[in-house]
């Protein structure tokens, strides 16, 4: 991938690990593994304090609440998760090793100069939550390294805002529904055509649905890139791992991407190889339909369409109406321009 440029040959995939690794270091290599042999292009993971992303009264989202702890806080549970900036730079350098891309969300500027200047991440993706933290946008937008932006929960206008922060150059948009798992009826998918004619920029999506459908439907409208959670075991802790891809699913995933993109292919139309013996066969040339003597003039009574397809197309008759015949032609002859004069 070149620095400054977010538009990927094949759909780009990443692997959301996020905050499934519940602050495991060993855990969180082993998801990286096997994200790279699920076929991701990328990992990513979030990179946040606590203490500066969420008030002590910050209440949970419905799916965070934990039954077997339901006395747990948003902010404590965020605190239970983080990362330090050691252990990201750990997990870089064994992304290196496994020459897969290492990705991480920031929540505030500091994390996001970390990110840039100590990690120095080949670019950044922000949350969907964070598309009105202007500040943050600006400071990314200041770096000039791409940015993937998520826009769950979020109106065209406030999408146009972020644009212009980046003055529509290093920006890919996802189209995004923030709900775990969000339903059907609420996927709308076919935003992914209105942000690709309204942006002219990479368009993806960060799928929280269940299946494979949604990914999939959103790679045959356009999208380029394309983000799921991604854990190694649903029934661990953690208020993402239900809604995730295990790696099994995970792998799947990646070959019916990779599937869905050889069918759409080009948009130009042209003959496949492929169809070339059906073509020989089946289409319809000119074909005499009764005996024509030598020296009769032929008329257009005197021919029809048959198979195979190997002689001339009906868009050659009236080159044949009117002319005579230079030798005898048997019914069912297949025409040819020497055989007229």
């Amino acid at each position: 991938m070149q620095e400054n440029n977010l538009n990927f040959k094949n759909v780009f995939i990443i692997a959301e690990i996020g905050v499934n690794h519940n602050g495991d270091l060993s855990l969180a290599k082993e998801m990286i593994l096997k994200a790279k042999n699920a076929g991701a292009d990328a990992v990513k993971f979030q990179t946040f304090s606590a203490d500066k992303l969420a008030s002590l009264n910050t209440p949970k989202v419905k799916y965070q609440i934990d039954k077997n702890n339901k006395e747990e806080s948003h902010h404590q549970m965020l605190k239970n998760l983080e990362l330090s900036f050691d252990d990201h730079f750990s997990l870089n350098g064994f992304c290196k090793e496994n020459k897969i891309i290492f990705l991480s969300t920031p929540y505030d500027i500091e994390s996001a100069k970390f990110l840039h200047k100590d990690l120095n991440v080949p670019f950044f993706k922000t949350a969907s939550a964070d598309i009105v933290d202007i500040p943050l946008q600006k400071y990314i937008a200041s770096t000039l390294k791409p940015c993937i932006v998520s826009t769950g929960m979020s109106t065209l206008s406030e999408i146009e805002k972020v644009y212009q922060i980046y003055r529509g150059e290093r920006i890919a948009f996802l189209h995004c529904i923030s709900s775990y798992p969000c339903s059907d009826t609420s996927l709308n998918l076919n935003v992914i055509k209105t942000l690709i004619n309204l942006f002219k920029v990479p368009i993806g999506f960060s799928d929280h649905s269940l299946g494979s459908e949604a990914a999939l439907s959103s790679v045959a409208l356009g999208a380029k890139i394309i983000e799921k959670h991604f854990t190694t075991d649903k029934l661990l802790s953690g208020p993402d791992q239900k809604t995730s891809c295990n790696p099994d699913e995970f792998k799947i995933l990646v070959k019916q991407i990779r599937r869905v993109e050889k069918m759409l292919g080009s948009p130009l139309k042209k003959l496949q190889k492929e169809e070339i013996d059906m073509l020989n066969t089946s289409r319809k040339t000119l074909h005499t339909i009764k005996d024509i003597k030598k020296n009769q003039i032929i008329s257009e009574d005197d021919l029809e369409l048959k198979r195979p397809g190997t002689g001339l197309s009906y868009d050659f008759i009236d080159f044949f109406i009117g002319k005579r015949a230079n030798k005898e032609l048997k019914t069912g002859h297949k025409i040819f321009l020497g055989d007229v004069c």
